[in-house]
């Protein structure tokens, strides 16, 4: 996994990403995961927001292990971690998982879609046989209110940036299902999506920066009028008239 994020980043997207989260995979996952205290492996788990969110909605006592190639934050998952729960962190790297045996729960949130294919089924090969919640993996569609022209268009290069070096991206949820097939688990899928507007505004504008920015390298022919586009919508957002879905799906996976 080559994508690095900043601790910045998630901090500033770890409300929205709580609010989209599928609350009923999370019961879901509180019902059939093992009797007793838990010990729940995050994957990518950056920071712990993921741990941050899910604990309370398993009410037993838990164990987190938070694995990250990220030292700083990892340091910070475990300065910060769910409320009545334990933290260690691991520094390791998702496509090379040795150290799985005592989970009994495994979770990630906006992991897979910067998985190669090699990493995503060397994860799952490594995960088989424990209850998983996959949360928070884009599904490549964005709608925007006001709609304009150059939406679908920035869209689409974002879309192919996001498959760059050969990562999932928006392909990573169907790949994940297609991996699963055929495997003794039942699959529930569940949307949850981005819902932001103007009380979001410094996501928002965060979000747009980097989307717009991607496009363009994507696609350097949209910077003639990728600035004029990026000015327009953070007026829209200045004013409160802008409204952003970004599409995400969460998965569980019960064997």
């Amino acid at each position: 996994m080559s994508v690095l994020v900043s601790p910045a980043w998630l901090d500033l997207r770890e409300g929205a990403d709580a609010a989209a989260r599928s609350i009923d995979l999370a019961e879901r996952l509180a019902r059939h995961a093992p009797a007793g205290p838990l010990e729940i492996h995050d994957l990518g788990g950056g920071s712990g927001s993921m741990g941050r969110w899910l604990a309370p909605r398993l009410p037993r006592p838990q164990h987190w292990v938070v694995h990250d190639r990220d030292p700083d934050l990892l340091a910070l998952a475990v300065a910060n971690p769910p409320h009545g729960a334990t933290v260690e962190a691991r520094r390791s790297d998702v496509g090379d998982l040795g150290e799985l045996a005592g989970a009994d729960v495994i979770v990630a949130s906006a992991l897979l879609d910067i998985l190669t294919a090699d990493e995503l089924h060397a994860m799952l090969a490594a995960c088989a046989g424990r209850p998983m919640l996959l949360a928070l993996t884009v599904l490549g569609r964005v709608s925007l209110t006001p709609t304009e022209p150059l939406d679908r268009r920035v869209e689409a290069a974002f879309n192919d940036h996001q498959r760059r070096a050969g990562l999932l991206g928006p392909d990573a949820t169907a790949a994940t299902v297609s991996a699963l097939r055929g495997e003794s688990a039942a699959i529930v899928m569940q949307p949850s999506p981005w819902r932001l507007a103007a009380a979001h505004a410094d996501l928002v504008a965060e979000w747009l920066d980097g989307w717009v920015a991607a496009a363009c390298e994507q696609v350097p022919a949209l910077a003639a009028e990728a600035g004029g586009y990026r000015e327009r919508r953070l007026a829209q957002l200045a004013a409160g008239e802008l409204a952003v879905t970004v599409d995400h799906a969460d998965l569980l996976v019960l064997p």
